[in-house]
């Protein structure tokens, strides 16, 4: 099947309206071909005035000509408009508007409204609504008229008539052949697009609404398909890449494993066997390690490191907060140092003087493995030998900055990369965004984790909650006391945990409390964090840099201040912090009324479940993948027709398809991808 060159715009005003366009992504013919309407009008009929105000709340269109416009400045500054017809007269009413308007709408002139008719003070009235001039003989639309995605300095006007003149444009050639066309019961390509661009006025419009549409059906499997497509072609061009083979499960492996005081679950026995083998492979291992939050992800890690080191490699651990790479390294380092594995620690906050010694350590290879943040992402961190990059909470960085971390290995070698997420995918998303990984799952808990009690509680009820922690603490317990994210303004965030610090310093004297927060020097935190450790501090008030990492066992209460303003992922992360230990633990959330549906959602979710694969999804639900994913979709295109709520077996047919296609037509490929990516495959991941 030819693949043409995509036709790149040539609108009349070019250079102001291509950047309008483009800011929408909206660089190509095709690209204008399918930014698809989120919504219609219809303006096929026009109802008289009078028939229209019994239908007051209702979405009508008139037709009338303009018998009075003014401006009047009680009790605001507003245009007020009245239009007439045969059968009577109706407002229009414009708080916000332009004084060209004023001309526009003179009297005589004819027009179209449409909004939805309301009574007000003097009779029927519309506010707001849409509008055209008219001439006596207009013909009204035989098609519903479409609504466009738009942006800043795009009228629906011109995104129809630029649409509109890129139709002729294009190559319409379907990409997918009648058999299998026939085969999935699809619309052909041509047909599908002409239909959502113009549907005809007596479509059922639910269909469209909900996409759910035979046109529509086509373009979200046209979408999955692209999509499955250049992610198995990502993941098999992996495996033509060459890797070092880390084979050996030596000495270390077992004398670690020997020093351990616990046994590995058999889901992390069964994680760590398909580990092994795909670093053993001489081609790159992708592969994500996800389980919820206390599932003992670390000593997979740890272990597959000690693998890379047995076969005369480094390996590197990567995580997003110095908080949670001290962590790791006070835990890696106790468990491997014995062993006589040499640990490296390298971060932002080291003196210049501890930077050098640590890069030199790097680059000579006496760093057996390396542990810190993104300070390992520098140019002047060179490895001596990178087998393995383990990159914790990976949702937290970019593709970019994984590459860069990769791209540290051996000249001509790939290092294998283990990617680990406390925040599980669901499997919808796991089929569609992650298609080019190897997916591990630790589906079992350690024995002995004590499950989370978790109760919502009004924030008029803060003083119980003040005696609660107070009970607890004397009982020999620990409490950590979040404070509320505000997303507006981090000095704010700071100033409400120092308030709260000071709250409960008043409220609870006999108590030793903490203060911890991201503003905080390095050595001051890790400083705070070894006095809770060692239980000297009984109550810790932190931001959120305590989501993830923390791990002390005897911490066993947990209150969440204005728990509404939190996402589920992050209430589920900051949860996971108790419950760590033998003794029964409490998470309390606190919350600001009234709640809105989201929160309430989100809350509920919280007080029902502690299961992290069940949170992941009704994640999924409440925000959509775009939010799902976070830094993950930098510099990648996400599904915008495909509902994966609602989708999972179109995307369960498009996998497979894709699997067939790339194995015995690579020509449709090719011309399926082009149409759907301009050859960018924006969804390859790194």
């Amino acid at each position: 099947m030819p693949a043409a060159k995509p036709a790149v715009i040539k609108p009349s005003n070019a250079s102001k309206l291509a950047g309008s366009l483009a800011k929408l992504g909206l660089r190509t013919d095709m690209d204008l071909v399918l930014h698809l309407p989120m919504r219609y009008i219809d303006e096929t009929t026009v109802m008289p005035i009078r028939q229209a105000a019994c239908l007051g709340g209702h979405m009508v269109q008139v037709e009338g000509v303009v018998t009075a416009c003014e401006v009047q400045y009680q009790p605001r500054r507003q245009l007020i408009v009245t239009i007439a017809d045969d059968s009577g007269q109706l407002v229009l009413r414009f708080l916000n508007f332009y004084g060209s308007q004023t001309t526009q709408l003179a009297v005589s002139t004819r027009i179209r409204a449409r909004a939805e008719l309301r009574q007000g003070f003097f009779g029927p009235e519309m506010v707001h609504p849409e509008y055209k001039v008219v001439n006596e003989n207009t013909p009204l639309p035989t098609v519903l008229t479409p609504v466009y995605p738009a942006g800043e300095g795009l009228s629906q006007a011109t995104l129809r008539r630029e649409i509109r003149a890129a139709m002729p444009r294009i190559n319409w050639q379907d990409t997918l052949p009648p058999s299998l066309r026939e085969q999935f019961g699809l619309m052909g390509f041509s047909e599908a697009v002409h239909f959502l661009h113009n549907p005809p006025a007596d479509v059922d419009e639910h269909s469209l609404e909900d996409r759910s549409h035979p046109a529509w059906h086509r373009m979200k499997f046209d979408e999955l398909l692209a999509q499955q497509l250049s992610l198995q072609r990502a993941q098999a061009s992996r495996r033509s890449k060459n890797a070092p083979c880390l084979d050996s499960v030596g000495t270390l492996s077992a004398a670690f494993l020997q020093t351990l005081p616990f046994s590995l679950t058999g889901a992390q026995q069964r994680v760590l066997t398909e580990i092994r083998t795909d670093i053993a492979a001489p081609y790159p291992m992708q592969r994500l390690l996800q389980g919820d939050v206390g599932c003992g992800k670390t000593i997979v890690a740890a272990l597959a490191a000690a693998q890379a080191i047995d076969s005369a490699y480094q390996a590197v651990l990567m995580a997003p907060t110095e908080i949670l790479a001290d962590q790791h390294f006070r835990k890696i380092a106790a468990w491997l140092e014995p062993c006589g594995v040499s640990v490296a620690w390298l971060t932002g906050s080291l003196r210049k003087k501890q930077k050098i010694a640590a890069r030199g350590q790097i680059e000579s290879g006496n760093a057996q493995l390396v542990i810190g943040t993104h300070a390992l992402l520098q140019d002047d961190v060179q490895f001596a030998k990178l087998g393995l990059v383990i990159v914790d909470e990976q949702h937290r960085f970019g593709v970019d900055q994984r590459l860069t971390l990769r791209n540290k290995g051996s000249t001509g070698l790939i290092p294998h990369q283990l990617m680990m997420s406390a925040t599980p995918i669901p499997r919808t998303l796991a089929m569609t965004y992650y298609a080019d990984l190897e997916i591990s799952v630790i589906d079992e808990l350690p024995p002995g984790r004590s499950p989370v009690m978790t109760r919502v509680i009004d924030q008029e009820r803060r003083n119980e909650v003040i005696e609660r922690v107070g009970a607890a603490a004397t009982a020999g317990r620990q409490i950590y006391w979040v404070c509320p994210l505000i997303e507006e303004s981090e000095a704010l965030q700071l100033q409400t945990a120092t308030d709260t610090h000071l709250m409960l310093q008043e409220a609870l004297p006999e108590l030793t409390i903490g203060l911890i927060h991201g503003r905080i020097k390095t050595a001051e935190k890790q400083a705070i964090m070894a006095d809770f450790i060692a239980g000297t501090t009984q109550l810790l008030v932190a931001t959120t840099v305590i989501e993830v990492g923390v791990d002390v066992p005897n911490a066993s209460l947990m209150v969440i201040e204005h728990a509404e303003r939190f996402g589920l992922s992050q209430l589920h992360q900051l949860r996971g912090r108790v419950g760590r230990g033998t003794a029964a633990s409490v998470c309390l959330l606190l919350y600001q009324g009234p709640l809105g549906s989201t929160a309430k959602q989100r809350l509920m979710t919280m007080r029902s479940t502690t299961d992290g694969f069940e949170i992941a999804r009704k994640d999924l639900e409440i925000r959509g993948p775009g939010e799902f994913l976070g830094a993950r979709q930098a510099g990648q295109a996400m599904l915008r027709f495909a509902d994966l709520n609602n989708d999972q077996w179109l995307a369960e047919q498009a996998r497979d398809l894709a699997q067939s296609l790339l194995r015995t037509a690579p020509d449709i490929v090719t011309a399926h991808l082009l149409r759907w990516m301009n050859n960018k495959e924006e969804y390859l991941r790194v």
